[in-house]
């Protein structure tokens, strides 16, 4: 049997059996060009010279799967095909496989892929905003205490900046009281102020980049947007890597995105495995009786993994079909578990001897 084997240099038709090169299509001897064959095939796609030494043949095996239209694939060594027999020697093959680095790194970038780096830089603000809104009352609560309950995160840090000294936060809130904090040197404030400014324009930046996310998913994932929102579609996308990726999982694996720690947790010691990553967040399954949500969520899971298989591949817009179907399904399963399972009730004495001894003593007369 005749098997397609495709190398960096050439394409070779090669009889199995006796490792006899029966036919061939070199790679051109122009560095550039045979990168950006390479690059094809990197992306899966198949080659003309492929095509034109599997044509008109029944029977034909293939070395890789991305060539299987064109046959079976099936492991072969083929070590024995060596660019050097060919002429192309390790000089050549280093300017190829630089151009092929220039070519895939420049390609165009899924819009997908700004997704999942925006939602990680948003999770960047959001610890940081946090640390920082921590020291600031940590810091100003000596000099104001009170304002931590007049305003809250970016307008307590904006009062701050814009002041600095309480008594200006006083007039502009216009307030009647004695506050209770100690007074700080001019230099204090100032430093509190850059503090307070920086957190302040930590929270504009989460607020901008949180808008551009919700743009963003909308754009490119409208069905999962339908059906959860564009928040946890967004944060879906960004835990899988990419919305092709979560288009190729299984819905299983969708169930627990989110939940890596406690199935770990799961497989090492033990314990009750996670029903549900972040799709916690999903309202109905949030709010959803304990013994209910495990159900809810593998339902939840397969619409998701429908959404996301018919955004990534431009399909016809079915969010709210999905949604209905999910709510349907939701709906029955109320129904048919309204109560929470009975547990399983201990057998009596297990593993107890008579009179509720040990499992170790032993029953009978006693003997003199």
């Amino acid at each position: 049997m005749a098997i397609l084997i495709t190398k960096w240099f050439g394409v070779f038709l090669v009889d199995d059996k006796s490792n006899r090169i029966m036919d061939k299509r070199l790679m051109p001897m122009d560095p550039v060009r045979t990168a950006e064959k390479l690059a094809e095939i990197q992306k899966g796609g198949i080659l003309p010279e492929e095509k034109e030494l599997a044509h008109g043949r029944q029977k034909l095996a293939v070395g890789d799967r991305r060539q299987s239209e064109l046959g079976k694939p099936e492991m072969y060594d083929s070590s024995f095909i060596r660019p050097q027999d060919f002429g192309y020697d390790d000089a050549f093959m280093h300017e190829v496989m630089l151009n092929l680095g220039k070519l895939r790194t420049s390609e165009p970038i899924a819009r997908d892929k700004n997704l999942v780096q925006a939602i990680r830089y948003l999770d960047d603000l959001i610890e940081v905003s946090n640390l920082l809104s921590e020291r600031l009352h940590e810091w100003y609560g000596m000099h104001f205490p009170e304002l931590a309950d007049l305003a809250k995160d970016d307008r307590y840090a904006l009062l701050i900046a814009r002041h600095g000294d309480r008594q200006g936060i006083i007039d502009e809130l216009a307030l009647d009281l004695q506050s209770m904090g100690s007074d700080f040197d001019p230099d204090d404030i100032y430093a509190v102020q850059n503090l307070a400014d920086s957190l302040y324009r930590t929270y504009e930046d989460r607020k901008s980049t949180e808008e551009y996310i919700t743009d963003l998913v909308e754009q490119i994932c409208p069905n999962m947007c339908a059906l959860l929102g564009g928040p946890l579609s967004a944060r879906l996308i960004s835990l899988s890597g990419g919305l092709e990726r979560l288009a190729s999982l299984p819905s299983s694996t969708i169930q627990l995105l989110g939940a890596e720690k406690a199935m770990f947790r799961h497989l090492r010691s033990g314990k009750n495995p996670p029903k549900h990553g972040v799709i916690y967040q999903y309202p109905d399954l949030r709010k959803a009786p304990y013994w209910q949500r495990g159900n809810i969520a593998r339902a939840l899971a397969g619409k998701v993994l429908i959404a996301a298989k018919v955004d990534q591949y431009k399909g016809e817009f079915c969010g709210d079909r999905l949604c209905e179907e999910l709510k349907a399904r939701i709906a029955d399963i109320k129904r048919r578990y309204p109560d929470p399972p009975k547990k399983k009730e201990k057998p009596a004495g297990k593993g107890k001897g008579p009179k509720g001894r040990g499992r170790g003593h032993r029953g009978g007369p006693k003997r003199n």
